[in-house]
C-alpha cells in the first residue's frame, strides 16, 4: 500500500470534518493513460465544496505505462490518496504483450482487486465513509466496490460513464456480464454520461427501479483553462488548421469515409493543403492510418501527430480554426468527453456522428449544427466544404455560453454530492426504521 505524499496535512483530521466518501478510481494522477482520470480528479477537488470529504483509493503508480507527476500537484492537500498494488497484465505480466488470458479477466488490471480490497476495508474502518463511489472504464473497480459493499454494507454508486466492455476473451466477457448484473442489482445509483447509455441499461434490466439510473455528464474543468484565452485566430492568407484530438478506432471512430471525402475533394480541385490541413492528434494505430492516407494521396492534407501533455493539447484547441468530432453509430448512446473541452475552447465544431445520437443532440443543444453521418463520404464532403467556408467568412457557430456553463466539472460534482446526500438520507431512514 502506498500513500500519497508526506507533504499532506493530517489527512485523518481533514476527513473527520463533515461527511465522507470513498472514491475508487484506477485512473488517477499521475496516470496519463486515459482522460478518465480527469473525472475522478475533479470530483475529489470539488466535492468538499458541497459538504463531502473524499478519500481516494487508486492503483499504485507502477501500474501506469504513462505518467505525469505534475498532475499530482492538482490533488488537494486535504484529500487522502492511498495506492493499492496493481499491475497491467499487458505491460507488466506479458512477453511481447502476450499474456495468459486468465490475467485479463475481467480486464487487464484485475490484480488491483487483490490489492485494493484489503486496503479498502482498512480505509472504511479508519474513515467510516457514508458512501462508496467507483468509476470505470475498468470493471475491476466495480468488482472491488461490490466486494466492499458486501463485506461492510456501505452503499455505493457505480459510475459507469459508458457501458461495460466485453473484455478480451469469452471468459472475460462472461465475467464482465456477471459484474454488470451484480453492479446494477447492488448499487444505490448507476451513473452514465449520456441518456442513451442509461436508457439501454434500463431496457436490459427492467426489474431495476427506474430511479437507480441517472446522468452526470462529462465536462471540463475551468481550472485547466485559467492560462488560456484568445480570440479566433486570423485565417486570411493561410491554410486553415482543423484538429481532432484523441483516439480513432474502427469500431466507433472510423475515419475512412472522411478520408474518402477528402480524396474526392482533392481530386476535384476543391480542397488542397493550401486551403486546410487536418491534424489527428494522438490517433493511435498510426501505421495503419498512415497507409490509408498514402493510398488516398491525402497525406499532404491530413497529418498524424503524437500525443502531447494535456495542457498543451488544450492550447492546441485554442490555436485551431476548427475542431472535429468522430463518434460512430454503434456509440450513438455515448458522448465523447472531449466535446466539452471543445465547447469551452469556443472554436467551431464539426461532428461526424449519428445525427439522431446523443453526441449530435449535445452539440445541437449548444447551438452547433455542422453534423454529418460518419460513414457517408458524399455528405461529409459537402459538410466539410461548408464548414471551411463559414470559418473563412467568420460565420461559423461556437458553443453558447449557457451550454459551456452547464458542463463544468464543478457542476458535475454538485450533482454527485446530491446523490451522496440522498443515499445517506436513505441509510438514516432505514436505520431509524430498524429500531
Amino acid at each position: 500500500m502506498e500513500t500519497i505524499p508526506a507533504r499532506r496535512e493530517d489527512t485523518g483530521a481533514a476527513a473527520a470534518r463533515g461527511k465522507r466518501a470513498l472514491l475508487i478510481a484506477y485512473h488517477y494522477p499521475p496516470c496519463q493513460e486515459s482522460s478518465g482520470y480527469l473525472r475522478a480528479l475533479a470530483f475529489s477537488r470539488y466535492l468538499p465544496r458541497f459538504g463531502w470529504n473524499p478519500v481516494v483509493l487508486t492503483a499504485s503508480e507502477r501500474a501506469y505505462s504513462k505518467v505525469d507527476p505534475k498532475q499530482c500537484e492538482r490533488i488537494p492537500k486535504t484529500v487522502p490518496v492511498v495506492r493499492a498494488f496493481a499491475r497491467d497484465a499487458r505491460e507488466h505480466l506479458s512477453i511481447s504483450h502476450k499474456y495468459p488470458s486468465l490475467l485479463g479477466v475481467p480486464d487487464r488490471c484485475s490484480s488491483w482487486w487483490l490489492g485494493a480490497t484489503p486496503v479498502g476495508l482498512s480505509l472504511i474502518r479508519r474513515y467510516r465513509p457514508q458512501v462508496l463511489w467507483a468509476t470505470q472504464p475498468n470493471p475491476t473497480a466495480f468488482w472491488i466496490a461490490h466486494t466492499l459493499h458486501r463485506l461492510t454494507g456501505v452503499p455505493w454508486i457505480a459510475d459507469f460513464r459508458d457501458p461495460i466492455g466485453e473484455g478480451d476473451s469469452r471468459l472475460a466477457a462472461r465475467v464482465c456480464h456477471w459484474i454488470e448484473r451484480k453492479t446494477v442489482s447492488s448499487c444505490s445509483r448507476a451513473v452514465f454520461t449520456a441518456e442513451g447509455a442509461a436508457a439501454a441499461y434500463a431496457a436490459r434490466f427492467p426489474e431495476i427501479p427506474a430511479d437507480r439510473w441517472t446522468i452526470i455528464s462529462n465536462g471540463y474543468d475551468e481550472a485547466d483553462f485559467d492560462f488560456i484565452e484568445g480570440d479566433m485566430p486570423a485565417s486570411a492568407g493561410r491554410p486553415l488548421r482543423l484538429i481532432h484530438s484523441g483516439a480513432l478506432y474502427p469500431e466507433g471512430r472510423d475515419p475512412r469515409a472522411l478520408f474518402t471525402a477528402i480524396c474526392r475533394l482533392k481530386q476535384s480541385g476543391q480542397l488542397s493543403s493550401n486551403e486546410a490541413t487536418i491534424v489527428f492528434r494522438a490517433a493511435g494505430s498510426e501505421g495503419y492510418y498512415r497507409e490509408l492516407l498514402e493510398q488516398a494521396d491525402i497525406a499532404d492534407i491530413v497529418q498524424l501527430r503524437p500525443s502531447i501533455p494535456y495542457k498543451q493539447a488544450l492550447a492546441e484547441l485554442f490555436a485551431a480554426d476548427g475542431l472535429l468530432v468522430l463518434q460512430g453509430g454503434i456509440h450513438s448512446g455515448q458522448i465523447p468527453a472531449k466535446i466539452y473541452e471543445y465547447m469551452r475552447s469556443r472554436r467551431p465544431i464539426m461532428a461526424l456522428t449519428d445525427p439522431a445520437g446523443n453526441t449530435a443532440q449535445a452539440l445541437r443543444d449548444a447551438g452547433l449544427n455542422t453534423i454529418a453521418p460518419i460513414d457517408r463520404a458524399n455528405e461529409i464532403a459537402v459538410a466539410l466544404m461548408n464548414f471551411i467556408a463559414k470559418i473563412r467568412a467568420g460565420e461559423a457557430a461556437v458553443a453558447s455560453d449557457a451550454a459551456i456553463a452547464r458542463h463544468t466539472r464543478e457542476a458535475g460534482a454538485r450533482q454527485l454530492a446530491r446523490l451522496f446526500d440522498e443515499i445517506a438520507a436513505d441509510q438514516l431512514e432505514a436505520a431509524a426504521g430498524g429500531y
